[in-house]
């Protein structure tokens, strides 16, 4: 882990990175960076995680957001990434079963997390092995041998998945999970074969479920009731016991500091993956979180208050400065953001508006909408009528596009608000990106 003081994280940063990572001076390409970090893919794979859903699915979100984080810096021009943190189950393995380290449950697997702030593939790969506890030799040898070979070689290296001989899954005993897709193929299962064989075993497990399902709804409604909040909310699709349990770790904490927990009067509260303040201002409560973390969440919120009331001021001065148009946020539709990262992405295209004055005529606008992306190079119409604008987006290039698509944008935002067309374009607008919240 990273420590606070300066001259400490030096100190810490040669206990973690080895010798040789200190004197080099060659940065890993995409391929190579997949290929050092195959021991974690086969620790943290979802595959292996067959047995134990939840696990597998705080895996699986990790991934894809360390996926993005190795992305985005492999991107042209870019400066620095704000801080990731990540939380990964590690399987045990034989690189990372030795002693002096944090111990296996009985399911063989861990809690590992950790936050990224690196700034090359490099030193982003090492971290994160350190940080699993396991072995770095291996890119020592990629990092020399590479040197001599040509530039046409590293680019010939495909970042394809990890596929195991099946002698491997003979001798260690894991199940080959490209033989069950196989299976499942041959089998060609059509939806109603499906629901026939699947039918009385839902009902009767809806029924056995009826009595956990009456304790979720009388939580939440009690915890609502008493903190008088607006909604309580989950942002996976946890089982209704894991929700229950939830539901009475925090009704623990309103026994213990009620007081301070009435700072949430009138949020939603949302169980998530971390903790902190959503972008709309939801209060999320990470689940990997103790109550001490949820307590001093709950402490910060006037704090928090005050900079979505400094957000909506930013929101409003981007609007004046580009004819009216709304600044809004569609959770359905971006990526799920904190309240300070959604806050540093409108104060850096706030300032980029600032030193090239963009000359749209006041409140010519007026009624359209944007939201702004960190992962887009070129500005975008969507279907339903607002506009996709990168944070990074030329001046002058917004200029154009916001003019010539702007009536093509009120059409759009008429058709969406027809009574026929509505359900069905809102439906197939959203569908692709699965991000609601249940």
């Amino acid at each position: 882990m990273f420590c606070h003081l300066r001259p400490v994280r030096r100190l810490c940063l040669e206990k973690i990175f080895p010798p040789w990572f200190r004197n080099s001076s060659r940065a890993l390409s995409g391929a190579e960076a997949v290929n050092a970090l195959r021991p974690f893919y086969f620790a943290v794979h979802p595959d292996f995680f067959g047995q134990h859903p939840r696990e597998r699915e705080v895996n699986e979100n990790s991934l894809k957001r360390l996926s993005v984080y190795l992305e985005n810096l492999q991107k042209p021009g870019f400066k620095s990434l704000k801080p990731t943190q990540l939380t990964f189950y590690v399987r045990e393995t034989e690189q990372n079963s030795s002693e002096g380290q944090e111990p296996f449950s009985t399911s063989g697997f861990r809690a590992v997390k950790f936050t990224l702030h690196t700034r090359d593939l490099l030193s982003t790969v090492l971290y994160i092995l350190n940080s699993c506890s396991l072995s770095v030799e291996h890119i020592q040898s990629l990092n020399s041998n590479v040197r001599s070979q040509p530039l046409r070689e590293a680019k010939r290296m495909s970042d394809r998945p990890i596929k195991w001989d099946k002698s491997y899954y003979y001798f260690t005993g894991f199940k080959d999970p490209h033989e069950d897709l196989e299976q499942v193929s041959r089998m060609e299962t059509t939806l109603t074969s499906w629901l026939d064989n699947n039918g009385k075993s839902a009902i009767k497990k809806l029924k056995n479920s009826l009595p956990l399902r009456k304790e979720l709804d009388r939580l939440k409604d009690d915890l609502s009731h008493q903190l008088q909040l607006s909604d309580i909310r989950w942002q996976r699709s946890w089982g209704i016991a894991h929700r229950c349990s939830q539901l009475h770790s925090l009704g623990r904490l309103v026994q213990q500091n009620l007081e301070i927990l009435k700072n949430a009067k009138g949020c939603t509260i949302i169980f998530t993956d971390r903790s902190g303040m959503s972008a709309v201002g939801h209060v999320m409560l990470g689940t990997m979180d103790v109550h001490h973390h949820w307590t001093k969440l709950f402490e910060r919120l006037p704090s928090y208050f005050d900079l979505q009331r400094r957000l909506m001021l930013l929101e409003d001065q981007i609007s004046y400065l580009l004819g009216g148009i709304q600044v809004v946020y569609i959770e359905e539709l971006q990526p799920v953001l904190t309240l300070e990262e959604y806050y540093s992405l409108l104060d850096v295209f706030y300032n980029r508006l600032l030193k090239n004055r963009i000359p749209f005529h006041p409140r010519s606008l007026r009624g359209l909408q944007m939201i702004l992306n960190s992962d887009r190079y070129a500005p975008s119409l969507h279907e339903l009528g607002h506009f996709n604008i990168p944070t990074l987006c030329d001046p002058a290039n917004l200029q154009w596009f916001i003019l010539t698509k702007a009536q093509q944008a009120r059409d759009n935002m008429k058709r969406k608000e027809e009574p026929s067309l509505k359900p069905l374009m809102e439906q197939e607008a959203l569908q692709p990106t699965g991000q609601g919240w249940a």
